[in-house]
């Protein structure tokens, strides 16, 4: 469609014999946050690397902005303008929170050649950062990842998304771990993101999050979409849970209903 900023089309992978995706039909709107849905091994994980180049599609095709893309790597994915946070994002333990966030894209200061590091402004960033996020005690941005909690790793590197202008925000399990102030802060920033123009995947557990936060639901089930238009405002958190356990699967065939739950 034309107002699609992330179109999937018939992406499929294959481990071996195993199939984590079959001929999956995905899309994001522009300015619109996706809730992507599914029990364990639903094959969310694996749709969302794909987009984001950790892993290669075995089949399909993707298309950002209407043309379609090749996406081999993650560098590929970033220089797209897409931005992935994962559950267990990588961060330098030994580095500082400040490092951290700009890990790759650091600013200097001074003569370009003499490649000197605005140590000054990465840490007024990263506190400003972290404050957006919900962390509200104060942490020197001098601080080595490695004496942070893991609801606090998680946090800086929902940080690090923020800072960087992305036209896509993958957010794999962003709420595990943290704090109730630190899952307010990053439901806030879901929102602040759409509101700034940018387009969010966001994946969780916690279907109740979800809610809170998104325009449209996708749920996977064995690797194959089961229901991509579903409507928050117009569904309820039990009516989810019946289509991503497949209960409204088996009531339909049982001819124990005949419409999709509100």
């Amino acid at each position: 469609m034309a107002d699609d900023l992330i179109r999937m089309e018939g992406v499929s992978k294959s481990y071996g014999r195993v199939q984590a995706l079959r001929a999956v039909d995905f899309s994001v709107r522009r300015k619109e946050i996706v809730g992507l849905l599914g029990d364990n091994g639903a094959g969310k994980s694996t749709l969302i690397k794909i987009l984001s180049g950790a892993v290669p599609a075995s089949g399909g095709d993707i298309y950002m902005n209407g043309k379609k893309v090749n996406i081999t790597n993650t560098t590929d994915a970033i220089d797209l303008g897409i931005e992935t946070i994962y559950q267990d994002s990588a961060l330098v333990t030994e580095l500082s929170i400040a490092r951290n966030l700009f890990l790759g894209r650091e600013p200097v200061t001074g003569a370009r050649f003499l490649n000197r590091l605005d140590q000054q402004l990465m840490n007024r960033v990263a506190r400003e950062l972290l404050e957006e996020v919900g962390i509200t005690k104060n942490i020197p941005a001098t601080t080595p990842i490695g004496s942070l909690s893991g609801g606090e790793r998680q946090a800086v590197a929902i940080a690090r998304a923020m800072h960087f202008d992305s036209e896509l925000i993958i957010l794999d399990e962003p709420t595990n771990n943290l704090g109730v102030a630190e899952t307010q802060g990053v439901l806030r920033f879901v929102r602040n993101a759409r509101d700034s123009g940018h387009s969010c995947i966001f994946i969780a557990h916690n279907i109740h999050h979800v809610f809170q936060v998104v325009d449209r639901i996708v749920v996977l089930r064995r690797g194959e979409v089961v229901a991509d238009d579903i409507d928050p405002k117009e569904t309820s958190v039990e009516g989810v849970e019946r289509i991503i356990t497949g209960i409204l699967d088996e009531e339909i065939a049982a001819g124990l209903s005949t419409s999709q739950p509100s």
